[in-house]
């Protein structure tokens, strides 16, 4: 099994309230769960093929809560990676040379039976972690974007930050208000003003790792 580490970070936006009741053991609030992600890898390696600037995204879609699974997902690559370096990030967000359970993409891609094809696509994406801004663009098939939460009453940006010490995806994220407008194959229409995620990413094939 080749070793893997990413640094990076990452924007998530998904059809849930701010406070997405996957990160507290609850069902989705309506019902069911869509996602779109953006990751960018300040510095990563799997085996000897180094990923480092590389950015990937992906679109989930789940009928029901994530672990009921038959779930539906898409996977979509930097377009400037070489050929090793995009089987390598397949590889890893598939959850191959990762151990059982240990990260998101393991159990994510477990849930997520029906996987439609893999496009190699231009990706921006730009996070302020700490001010809860982002925004990225896949291809013509996804952009994101997100900024502070803000008081009903006074307009001020409110913050609030998720802490998940065991977690397999981060320790730390920041929450803001996210909306998302896909135009590819899987019929994502429900992010709009609802959960977005900003965290940096420090993870392996074993799972979050402590710098996090």
């Amino acid at each position: 099994m080749a070793t893997w580490e990413i640094h990076g970070h990452e924007l998530v936006t998904c059809n849930c309230v701010y406070a997405c009741p996957c990160q507290f053991n609850a069902l989705p609030d309506k019902g069911h769960c869509e996602a779109a992600v953006i990751y960018e890898i300040d510095k990563g390696h799997h085996g000897d093929t180094q990923l480092d600037g590389l950015r990937l995204g992906i679109l989930y879609q789940w009928p029901g809560a994530v672990h009921e699974g038959n779930g539906t997902m898409q996977i979509f690559l930097d377009d400037r990676a070489t050929d090793a370096q995009a089987a390598a990030l397949e590889s890893i967000v598939c959850g191959e040379d990762t151990e059982d359970f240990a990260t998101m993409w393991w159990i994510f891609h477990a849930m997520a039976p029906n996987r439609l094809p893999t496009q190699r696509v231009p990706i921006s994406l730009s996070v302020d972690i700490e001010e809860r801004n982002g925004k990225g663009k896949v291809g013509n098939v996804f952009d994101l974007s997100a900024e502070p939460i803000r008081n009903p009453v006074t307009g001020d940006p409110h913050r609030v930050r998720i802490d998940l010490p065991n977690g397999f995806e981060y320790r730390i994220a920041e929450i803001g208000s996210g909306t998302a407008n896909v135009r590819g194959d899987i019929a994502i229409d429900g992010i709009n003003d609802t959960y977005a995620q900003m965290a940096e990413l420090h993870i392996s094939g074993t799972g979050v790792l402590e710098a996090a």
